[in-house]
Formats: structure tokens, C-alpha cells, sequence
């Protein structure tokens, strides 16, 4: 086997072949250095003396089913220009390393579309081994995302399960990458986001998050010249909330079983778009019936479809003549859950206002919460969680379908 064999099938270089043996169905290929090519680890002369040998293995590429170990005896030199004696370097692996560079990288590869436990049953390793490869490999590459070109953020709290809890994830709203994942779902949580945003100099333009009073807070304090744009698609949620909690309300109020099973079973009917009733289930007409019934209900939602209508005005003055409508006639209704509603909208009526300015969601950090929710389910969930933050920073170079 020559040099250039070893070089196009494994990924050595600078070894010379020795032999070849099996033993428990691996392949042993044994290599050495030329004495020529020994040199001082530290300094790199070439004047150097061998005093002992050390033999070492190294996992390298398979051939077909059969794992192949790379057996080389590493020589331990005295070096006569550092007058210290030295362990010469091995150019095919890194240091403390059991793996050669060539391995390492056919595991990153393979990560594309197996999971790491996958991985690790194909190449007969430990998950550890197949964790701490793609752990290096994800650090080095994802694990401090540059931030001085971000304009647009978006952050929200997202559930990974008993294990974990909870973590707060930053997105990138113009390159879709995940850049922060913090612990809890406090502020925090985002401590160590604001002292990197700080030394890279970034220029936040605009943040979008839900309406909670610790983000919020949060981004005031840090990002003074920032707009902070709150997510529609909470305040609808919110909404639906408060349109939930009146439906109850009114089931337990009812005074006859006609207008209990009339109640009964609508929530989805009134959290549902309009134009999404399913015409062959007679939704649309149940839903008539209960809304008849219910006068507060009625006001509810009919004032639930016209809160949709805020993000699509002409202008920013059109929606704000359009808002302090909404909740003038929120006030009026005589509903207390609305009226306090009403107040918390037009308490936060500039953020609201603000999409006009930037029209930003947290939709693309809702994706990826779909994306990590893949991920750990096709992992059986990760009990890393230092690995798990890499896995999410790199998500939006995986497809979807192949996450591991």
C-alpha cells in the first residue's frame, strides 16, 4: 500500500504503510513516520534524538462495514535546540483525540441526515464519541454568531420539555439563524445576549416579542434607540384567551340545559377564522345559534374580527384612529374582560403601532420552534443541553425534513 493510497483512502498524509491485520473483525492498518520526517513538537528542528516509542490507535474511515483502526507508534524525541525531550506531533488526529480528522469529518457529514445516536450505531461508537465530535465541530462553527450586521431581532420563550425547562431564543430576522439561546424565561435569561450585542456594536433597528412585561422591560433597558414591535399573532391569542374565558364564563351562568349545549363544544368554533368553517359540519350555523343566544358573546366576537383588521390599514395614523376605535367600543360594551383588554391594547398601543415602521413577527422564531420540536423528537429528546443550544444555533443550515 503506498503514501498516496493512504492518502486518498484515509486522509494520511506523511505516514508510510507497514501492514495490514484483523483482529475481532476490524482492520488494523499499521503505519509509522519516517525517521527523516521527525521534528520537535515545540520548535520544529529537525536535530532530534528517538528515545522511546509509544503505540497509539486512531478510528478512521470504514471500508464497507468493517472499522479500520490506524495503529501508529508515536515516537517521544530529545530535541537538541529546546534540550527538552518531546513527544513528536501526529498530524492525523488532534490532540487527546482517539479519532483521525478524516473520521471526524464523515461523522459531521453523516449529521446532515442521521441523528447522533444513529451515527453512532452505523460506526459501532458511543454516542458520547459521536456527541463530542459534533459538539466540537458545531462550537467552532455556530457557537458564537457574529452580530454586528443584525438589524432585526426577534425573542420568545420556548418549552423543551421536564429535562430542560425552559430557554429564550434570539432570531435573526434577516438571515433566519437562532443567535442566543438562554436559560429560563426571565430577563435574565438574556444577560449574556446584551454584553455580546454590546461589544460587537451592533445596531439593533427594531425588536419583536409577545407582550410579556420581562422582554419588554428587558429591551427598553438595553436597546434605547430600538422600536419594540409587538407580535400579532400574540395579541390575537390574547385575545382568543379572553374570548375563551367569556365562554366559559357564560356556560356556568346559564340558567337552562338549552343554553348549556348550545355553549357546549363552540370554543374552537369561535377561535376559528371565519372563512375556515367547514360547511359539511354545519359550523357555520352552529355558530350563528350560539352567538344569538349570547348577546356578550356576539360582542366578543365580532370585536375579536375586527381586531385583525389593526394590521392591515393603510397607515400608521389610519391604524391608530382605527385602534382607539376598537377599544372605545371594548369600553362601551359593558364586558369587563374586554374593558381590561381594551386598557392593556392601548397601554401598549405604540408597540402595536410600531409594525407600520417595521413590519416584523416572531412567525420565523415560531418556525423554528416547529424545526426544534423536530429535532427532539428525532434525537429522543437530548439530555446535553450545552449540545442541544449548538444543535439549535445551526438549525437554519439543516432541512427540515433531515434534522438529527
Amino acid at each position: 500500500m503506498s503514501k498516496s493510497w493512504l492518502y486518498q483512502a484515509f486522509g494520511v498524509r506523511g505516514y508510510e504503510y507497514v501492514g495490514t491485520r484483523f483482529e475481532r473483525g476490524e482492520m488494523i492498518l499499521q503505519i509509522a513516520q519516517p525517521r527523516e520526517a521527525l521534528r520537535c513538537s515545540l520548535c520544529g528542528a529537525a536535530h532530534v534524538h528517538v528515545k522511546a516509542h509509544h503505540t497509539r490507535r486512531f478510528r478512521t474511515l470504514p471500508v464497507g462495514h468493517k472499522a479500520v483502526w490506524l495503529e501508529l507508534p508515536i515516537a517521544k524525541v530529545w530535541c537538541q535546540e529546546c534540550l527538552v525531550t518531546r513527544q513528536v506531533e501526529v498530524s492525523l488526529a488532534k490532540p487527546k483525540k482517539h479519532s483521525t480528522k478524516a473520521f471526524a469529518r464523515f461523522v459531521v457529514e453523516l449529521s446532515g441526515f442521521m441523528t447522533p445516536m444513529d451515527i453512532a450505531c452505523f460506526l459501532g461508537i458511543s454516542w458520547d464519541t459521536a456527541r463530542d465530535i459534533l459538539r466540537e465541530h458545531l462550537g467552532k462553527k455556530y457557537g458564537r454568531p457574529k452580530l454586528r450586521r443584525v438589524k432585526h431581532i426577534a425573542i420568545d420563550e420556548v418549552y423543551l420539555g421536564q429535562r430542560h425547562k425552559f430557554v429564550t431564543l434570539v432570531l435573526d430576522l434577516d438571515s433566519g439563524a437562532v443567535i442566543f439561546v438562554g436559560d429560563g424565561k426571565s430577563a435574565e435569561a438574556l444577560g449574556g445576549f446584551w454584553r455580546r450585542l454590546r461589544a460587537s456594536h451592533a445596531k439593533i433597528e427594531a425588536v419583536a416579542t409577545d407582550l410579556s412585561a420581562a422582554y419588554i422591560s428587558a429591551v427598553i433597558k438595553n436597546l434605547k434607540g430600538a422600536s419594540l414591535v409587538f407580535d400579532h399573532f400574540h395579541v390575537i391569542k390574547l385575545m382568543n384567551d379572553k374570548l375563551t374565558d367569556l365562554r366559559r364564563d357564560l356556560y356556568h351562568e346559564a340558567t337552562t340545559k338549552f343554553r348549556r349545549d348550545v355553549l357546549k363544544g363552540t370554543r374552537w368554533l369561535l377561535l376559528r377564522n371565519p372563512e375556515h368553517l367547514a360547511l359539511a359540519k354545519n359550523e357555520p350555523s352552529r355558530l350563528s345559534i350560539a352567538l344569538a343566544l349570547n348577546e356578550p358573546l356576539a360582542t366578543a366576537y365580532y370585536l375579536k374580527e375586527d381586531l385583525r383588521q389593526l394590521w392591515s390599514q393603510p397607515s400608521k395614523a389610519a391604524a391608530e384612529r382605527f385602534l382607539s376605535d376598537w377599544c372605545q367600543q371594548a369600553q362601551s360594551s359593558g364586558i369587563r374582560i374586554l374593558q381590561q383588554f381594551a386598557k392593556t391594547l392601548w397601554g401598549h398601543r405604540s408597540g402595536l403601532l410600531n409594525w407600520y415602521d417595521h413590519p416584523i413577527s416572531t412567525g420565523p422564531l415560531e418556525a423554528a420552534n416547529n424545526k426544534l420540536k423536530l429535532l427532539q423528537r428525532r434525537a429522543f429528546g437530548y439530555r446535553d443541553l450545552d449540545f442541544l443550544k449548538l444543535k439549535i444555533l445551526s438549525m437554519h443550515k439543516c432541512r427540515f425534513a433531515l434534522v438529527g
